[in-house]
Formats: C-alpha cells, sequence, structure tokens
C-alpha cells in the first residue's frame, strides 16, 4: 500500500465493531459464491420439476453468472451513487427476495427470471463485501482484510455442491434457494446497522448511460458465449458467432467511450497502474484454476471412478478447509515483510504439484490417492491468493480501491468461465482422440482383447445365459470398459492442461514490481 494511503486521518472501527462489519461482510460474500455453485448438483430435481430439458436448465446457471459478471465492475459506481451503506443493503434485499421468489418459481423461465436478479444483488455484495473488509483496517494490515476475504473465495464454491447435494437429497430442490432467506434478514439488520460510507466518496454528478449500456452488452455477451459455446457446438451456431460479434464489438466500444470522457462508469484508466495490469493477468489463471480445478474434478470422479455428488462435495471440504488454516499463516508472512512473489511462487508450486498428482490417476484411484493433492491444493491457493489481491491494488489512492476491486472480482470471475470452456473443448476434443486410438486395439487379430472377450463370454455362459447372449453380454462389457478406461485417459490429459495453464503464472509473477520498503506490518491476532 501506498505510503499516501497512510496520512489520510480515517477513523478505523475497532474491537467488536470490526469484526460484526466483517462477519457479514465475508458472510454475504460467501452467500454469493455458495450460490453459483449450490444448483449444480440439483439441475436434474429441478428440471423433471418444472418441465424443463437439459439444455433449457443450464440457463438456471447462465442467468446467474452472466447478471454476476455484469454487476461486479458497476458496483463502485453504485455504491458512490447510492452510498456504501444503502447500496450493500439493498444488493441484501434484493438477493434475499430474489431467493424467496425462485424457490416459489413452478416454470421454468419464470426461474430463470429470479436467477437473474438473485445475480445482480449477489454481484453486488462481492465485491462490496471485499471492499468494506479492506476498509475496516488499517492499510498496514492489509494482508489480514484479503486473507479474511480469499478464504470466502475459496469456501463459497467448495461448499456449494454438497449443500446443494444434502438438501436436494434430504429435502427438495427450492430449499436450496429458501436457505439463504434467515441469513440474508439478519445480514439486512447487521449491514444497514454497521456498515458506513466510504470515507470521501462523492456522488457522481453525470451518469455515464452509454459506458453501461456498452458494459452490459459487452460482458454479457462475452459470458453468455463461455456459458453456452460447448452446448452450442462453438462457432457452428450462428448464434453463438452473432453474440461473439456483439461482445467484442461493444467491448471496444465501452473501452474507447472510458477513456475519452471525465465521468466513466468504470474508470478503466486504472490499467495504467502496471501492477493492476500484471495483478489482473494473475486473477484471471487464478479464477482458472480456482473454478476449472472445482468444475473438472467432481466430472472425473463421479463418470471414472463412480463417486456420489454428495462424496464428491464431502471430500473436498477438508481441502477448503486446509485453504482456510493456511490464510492467517499466509497474512502473518506477507506482514514479516516477506516478498510477496516468492509466496506466489510457493503457491504455484504447491497447486502445480496437485494438479500433476491428479494427472496419474487410474482405475484404481480411490480417496486416500487424492487426500495429500487436495492438501496441497488448500494450501497452494492460500499462498496464491491472498498476495495476488494484496499486490493488484497496492500503491492505488484509497477512493480508487473499491473500482480496481470491482475490476480484479471481474476478470477472475471471467477467467473461471473461460476455465471452464476451455476444459469442456479440450475434453470433449480429447475424448475422441483417445477413443479413436484405443478402439484400433480391439479387433480379432489382437490376441489380448480376443482374450479378455473369450473370459467374458465364458464368465456368462457359465451363468447360463445363451452363446449368442453371453457373446453380446461380453462385448457390452469389453466396450464399458474401454469407455471408462477412455474418460480416465481423457481427464488425465484434462489434468495435465490445467498443469500447462498454471505454469504461464510464472513468468507473470517474475514481471511484477515490489519494493522492499512497501512491506505491510501484521498485528497478532
Amino acid at each position: 500500500m501506498g505510503t499516501s494511503a497512510l496520512k489520510t486521518p480515517i477513523v478505523y472501527p475497532e474491537g467488536a465493531e470490526r469484526w460484526i462489519l466483517v462477519i457479514t461482510a465475508i458472510s454475504c460474500a460467501i452467500l454469493e459464491l455458495l450460490d453459483t455453485t449450490i444448483v449444480n448438483v440439483s439441475l436434474r430435481e429441478i428440471s423433471g420439476n418444472v418441465g424443463a430439458t437439459t439444455t433449457e436448465i443450464a440457463w438456471v446457471v447462465t442467468a446467474y453468472a452472466i447478471s454476476n459478471v455484469i454487476i461486479i465492475p458497476l458496483t463502485s459506481m453504485l455504491s458512490d451513487l447510492f452510498g456504501r451503506r444503502n447500496y450493500f443493503t439493498g444488493s441484501v434485499v434484493i438477493f434475499t427476495v430474489a431467493s424467496l421468489m425462485c424457490g416459489l418459481s413452478t416454470n421454468l423461465w419464470t426461474l430463470v427470471f429470479w436467477r437473474f436478479v438473485q445475480g445482480l444483488g449477489g454481484g453486488g455484495l462481492l465485491s462490496t463485501a471485499q471492499s468494506i473488509i479492506i476498509g475496516a483496517f488499517p492499510p498496514e494490515k492489509i494482508s489480514v482484510a484479503n486473507a479474511i476475504f480469499g478464504m470466502g473465495l475459496i469456501l463459497g464454491p467448495t461448499f456449494g455442491p454438497t449443500l446443494g447435494g444434502y438438501i436436494t437429497d434430504n429435502f427438495s430442490w427450492h430449499w436450496i434457494f429458501f436457505v439463504n432467506i434467515p441469513v440474508g434478514i439478519v445480514a439486512t439488520i447487521l449491514s444497514y446497522t454497521y456498515v458506513t460510507n466510504r470515507p470521501g466518496a462523492t456522488k457522481p454528478k453525470k451518469i455515464d448511460w452509454w459506458g453501461i449500456l456498452f458494459l452490459v452488452v459487452s460482458i454479457g455477451s462475452i459470458q453468455y458465449v463461455l456459458e453456452e459455446g460447448t452446448t452450442d457446438d462453438w462457432f457452428e451456431s450462428h448464434e453463438i458467432t452473432a453474440m461473439t460479434i456483439i461482445g467484442l464489438a461493444s467491448l471496444v466500444a465501452f473501452i474507447i467511450r472510458e477513456v475519452s470522457i471525465d465521468y466513466p462508469a468504470v474508470n478503466i484508466k486504472l490499467y495504467k497502474n502496471y501492477n493492476m495490469v500484471m495483478g489482473s493477468i494473475m486473477n484471471f489463471l487464478l479464477g482458472l484454476m480456482l473454478f476449472g480445478t472445482v468444475f473438472i474434478f467432481p466430472l472425473f470422479v463421479q463418470i471414472s471412478l463412480g463417486w456420489t455428488a454428495t462424496q464428491t462435495g464431502m471430500f473436498m471440504i477438508p481441502g477448503a478447509l486446509c485453504t482456510a488454516i493456511a490464510m492467517p499463516l499466509v497474512a502473518r508472512l506477507l506482514g514479516s515483510g516477506i516478498n510477496p512473489k516468492a509466496v506466489i511462487l510457493m503457491g504455484i508450486a504447491m497447486t502445480f504439484t496437485f494438479v500433476m498428482m491428479l494427472a496419474f490417476s487410474s482405475p484404481d484411484s480411490s480417496e486416500k490417492n487424492f487426500y495429500l493433492p487436495f492438501v496441497l491444493r488448500g494450501f497452494g491457493m492460500a499462498f496464491m491468493m491472498s498476495p495476488i489481491l494484496t499486490l493488484a491494488v497496492s500503491g492505488l489512492n484509497p477512493k480508487d480501491m473499491p473500482q480496481a476491486i470491482g475490476l480484479a472480482n471481474m476478470i477472475r470471475q471471467l477467467g473461471g468461465s473461460v476455465g471452464i470452456a476451455l476444459i469442456n473443448v479440450y475434453l470433449s476434443n480429447t475424448n475422441a482422440l483417445v477413443r479413436g486410438n484405443m478402439i484400433g486395439y480391439i479387433n480379432q487379430y489382437s490376441d489380448a482383447a480376443n482374450e479378455r472377450i473369450q473370459l467374458f463370454t465364458q464368465n456368462f455362459l457359465s451363468k447360463g445365459f445363451s452363446s449368442t447372449e453371453a457373446q453380446e453380454m461380453a462385448n457390452r462389457t469389453m466396450d464399458n470398459l474401454m469407455t471408462r478406461q477412455q474418460m480416465i485417459v481423457s481427464y488425465n490429459h484434462g489434468f495435465f492442461m490445467v498443469a500447462s495453464l498454471i505454469l504461464i503464472c510464472v513468468p507473470v509473477v517474475f514481471l511484477i514490481r515490489y519494493k522492499k520498503g512497501s512491506k505491510a506490518v501484521v498485528a497478532d491476532h
């Protein structure tokens, strides 16, 4: 943090007031992130209940993601326009009411509409929560603030599928949304009581309507392409092609508009700050890794190894708790003056090792083979997240902090969407390639394949099946075995791809500028 920030005469909350404020903000951020993943495991039950196809029900996830990523970069402007307390409390109310309406929805498009509204409220919570947490601590304790927020970033998406699976299995999918209501009511009361307006915030004299319009169209279109591209076979679809052109054209128009006026909706001139650019690249890659690994691992163990949704969700919790344990340790390391770049490199090494260990999975892999990798992932994410959040906003003027935070969160969300889209494309192509290579080895000239089919046939004959039935069942069993092996090889390749992407972080870290004198002092607590 720059020394100019230390001279600003700001009164920071102390004692119980600070921690009530922080707990309120982090609870709202976790609630928002929880809802990005909580519905994923319940889509089958929801589609059956509201009479939607598999393709249509995906809109329940897509609508939330699109509205989320649209509102996040606008939170700084909206916070100044309405006042931070009013905007944050209003976002909680919108999120809570939309949760109630989602649970009461009886048809697909009503549910999709309220999910979109819920995303607008949720997006407002995420960045504002981070600025509230950072604002609750003096600049020299920014590492503590970022460690607390980082815990929310990890815990939300990780607990979502577990909680969603448990609620759906034991109650009904409606309760996935209803559980938000009591938390939302308490958060509304606490936020209106304890959240204050940002020190030095001034209400914008003019509103950049054109900038907002260009942003909504560009980010909304790009997010739509990333969410729906795999389903619609990417640029084979005229719709995806059109949305890509609209998204990119609107993005160019948005950038031109924002750099040429004095009252921009989003201050992208902040990217003149070198570390802000490097931090955004790291945030993008962080989102790609965070959401990419949370996306690919459950698919891998459920499809290839036969795990249940609840088993998968429960398994991922200890890794997330490792992150929660590691965050205070990282805050202490950063506070002691250690170079944040060294901490990030340690995190990259641990995360890379985690993914590489998964890339050597086999049909015999079990939970015990994945405990160590997930402990490494937990610590690795903690070692990367907090220093990246700190470096990305270091040296910025305090009044620019909320805007920088909004941009960082948007970039990370887009990174997650790009990561999931890339993994989907890669897995689809690899699946076809691996199956094509494998199937060539199962023919009448292969002694090993013929011997295995013969064994299966004899086994079915001994159970009383006719020779024709036994032959058909042997071939089907062989095909199932090959499909399972093919899926494991494809996912292993997918993990290799994620590992390769992690290595891109290394040169970016070395490009980040860090002055030894800018160390933060973190209090012991």
